[in-house]
């Protein structure tokens, strides 16, 4: 009877000196206990936090090259590149806020998860209204995409803070690497998925079907111009229809960054103690790159090439202009055209 009396005495004590095992081992890492289990080793976090803090830095310096070149340059300082200034404006401050996060401390980890989440939604947003615009101009031929500015604005920033705002009330934020913004409960995790996946997933089918008819009404257009034109001028016109073309990889741009970010939201929904390694990294990295991909696909067209070829001419020194790629030559910038330029062209 002593003996069968003492067992579940040492039962409990087993269990005492496990439960303090773990108090220790998470007061050494400073990582919540429901996530000790089946959860990523510290190494793999500061993998995590080095790639994070290494593709935002990428993103942070392209997206900040584009708010500077519309800064600097007052002849880009027309409606269809001051979306592409908002867009990249976005991206800044998000990749800014990724690098500075510290999640290891309350007030930043929530100021970094709230802050990244408002401007990645400002970010996707903004290129909705890029697609709206050019579909405006080019399917529908309305010319008072201008006057539609302000509520451009509203749309994007009011949509931004309700959805944040939605997201913060009852959330417990937790993190997954290097992330504020990931949830722990499985509530919070729906209520992330909602209020940032599934507007972004809108977004890319929206960017995508107006991005198709924009091109399809344009490259008709284009043939047209082909037939009818004179053989000495049809290179020049298909090569305008080849900028046309690069309009269709722009919505790839967020399904690149996202896939396997929602891939591994939805994994972590179903198996929140199995946490795979490889697809965080590919979850943080991608999207973490996402300004740096609009700033190279939105932001560098041929009006800034020529704006920063223009300023080369007029500050490099004579011996040293041979140096300078192809690419950069004027007259290579003459068969690209931009946003507007394109549609006017398309639609003669």
């Amino acid at each position: 009877m002593r003996a069968v009396a003492e067992n579940p005495r040492n039962k409990n004590s087993i269990s005492k000196l496990e439960f303090q095992f773990i108090l220790k081992a998470h007061s050494d890492s400073e990582m919540p206990i429901s996530k000790m289990v089946g959860s990523l080793t510290a190494h793999d976090r500061q993998i995590l936090t080095a790639v994070n803090v290494g593709a935002s830095t990428f993103s942070l310096v392209g997206s900040s090259f584009i708010v500077l070149c519309y800064l600097l340059f007052k002849e880009l300082r027309k409606f269809s590149f001051k979306l592409v200034f908002f867009l990249a404006f976005s991206d800044m401050l998000c990749s800014f806020f990724s690098v500075v996060g510290d999640p290891s401390k309350g007030l930043f980890c929530y100021a970094q998860g709230y802050s990244t989440h408002f401007f990645f939604v400002a970010s996707f947003l903004w290129t909705t209204t890029i697609a709206f615009t050019l579909h405006r101009t080019v399917v529908r031929h309305k010319t008072d995409v201008e006057d539609l500015e302000p509520m451009f604005h509203l749309y994007v920033w009011g949509t931004s803070l309700v959805l944040t705002v939605i997201r913060s009330i009852g959330n417990d934020p937790g993190r997954l690497g290097i992330w504020c913004w990931t949830e722990t409960g499985r509530a919070g995790k729906a209520v992330h998925f909602i209020t940032f996946y599934a507007p972004l997933w809108g977004a890319i089918l929206f960017n995508g079907f107006t991005y198709f008819q924009v091109i399809r009404m344009l490259n008709n257009a284009t043939r047209m111009a082909v037939g009818m034109s004179e053989r000495p001028h049809q290179s020049e016109v298909r090569a305008d229809m080849k900028a046309l073309n690069r309009w269709g990889y722009y919505p790839l741009i967020l399904i690149g960054s996202w896939t396997f970010g929602t891939i591994n939201r939805i994994h972590d929904f179903i198996e929140p103690n199995h946490k795979i390694f490889w697809l965080s990294v590919l979850d943080v990295g991608t999207a973490a790159l996402m300004g740096l991909f609009n700033s190279i696909a939105y932001g560098l067209n041929s009006s800034v090439r020529r704006a920063i070829h223009e300023r080369l001419e007029l500050w490099w020194p004579e011996r040293f202009r041979r140096w300078l790629p192809i690419s950069m030559k004027v007259r290579g910038l003459e068969q690209e055209s931009e946003l507007i330029p394109l549609k006017i062209q398309g639609q003669q």
